[in-house]
């Protein structure tokens, strides 16, 4: 046995339980925001769009768009985790199960609080599913195996993706408001916070293929600096 196998196996349970907290937390929040109903974050906003020209509920379009997106991986040799098919199943069930359960609001007063209570749950839960280490989402997988391939700086090959994805989510119908700005400008800073609150002390540093410039802690390793 290696001296990283026993920290690893005695570590699995916590971070099992991060990963799965952190993967329902996020399909809550992306739910939540839908029933505040000021607009989402780019992917959503384009599931969104698609689900209102297939009749397909946007938590199955999630799955959908999840899955097509790992098809992505195989050209760019990204290598996906248990996190990131986890990622694909339970966003989009979790998130169609929090809508079906939260009543469509109408009062702002109620729905401002809402969106603020969701952009930062989501901050969180991608504090804590990051931080168990089994793996990027899709669609971070997508934006780092593109930086790898192309030497393209990670913030503008995001920034790309997202502008790309918002229009055209746009275009569909998808909501964009100012849930969206505050979404975009919230993230980065609450993701910086919950990855190191929830980062997994003993769990040995390792380097990554998904990991810009070959960055080993985790908080940068999605939002670099």
């Amino acid at each position: 046995m290696t001296k990283e196998a026993g920290p690893r196996r005695g570590l699995l349970p916590r971070r099992l339980i991060q990963l799965y907290t952190g993967l329902t937390l996020y399909g809550v929040s992306m739910g939540l925001m839908v029933r505040a109903g000021l607009g989402l974050e780019p992917w959503s906003v384009l599931n969104q769009g698609i689900s209102r020209h297939t009749g397909l509920s946007i938590g199955t379009v999630t799955i959908v768009s999840g899955a097509l997106i790992l098809l992505l991986w195989i050209p760019l040799r990204q290598r996906p985790g248990l996190g990131t098919v986890s990622n694909v199943v339970i966003l989009g069930l979790v998130m169609d199960l929090t809508i079906s359960l939260v009543p469509e609001l109408h009062a702002l007063g109620a729905r401002i609080p809402l969106l603020a209570f969701a952009v930062l749950l989501n901050g969180a839960a991608t504090g804590l599913y990051i931080s168990a280490r089994f793996g990027p989402g899709p669609r971070d997988g997508l934006m780092t195996g593109l930086h790898l391939r192309t030497g393209r700086p990670v913030r503008l090959v995001r920034t790309c993706i997202e502008v790309t994805v918002l229009a055209a989510g746009f275009l569909l119908g998808g909501s964009v408001g100012a849930g969206t700005v505050v979404y975009a400008l919230a993230i980065g800073p609450l993701a910086q916070l919950f990855l190191r609150l929830f980062a997994i002390k003993g769990l040995p540093e390792q380097p990554s293929r998904v990991v810009a410039r070959h960055v080993t802690s985790p908080e940068r390793a999605i939002l670099p600096e």
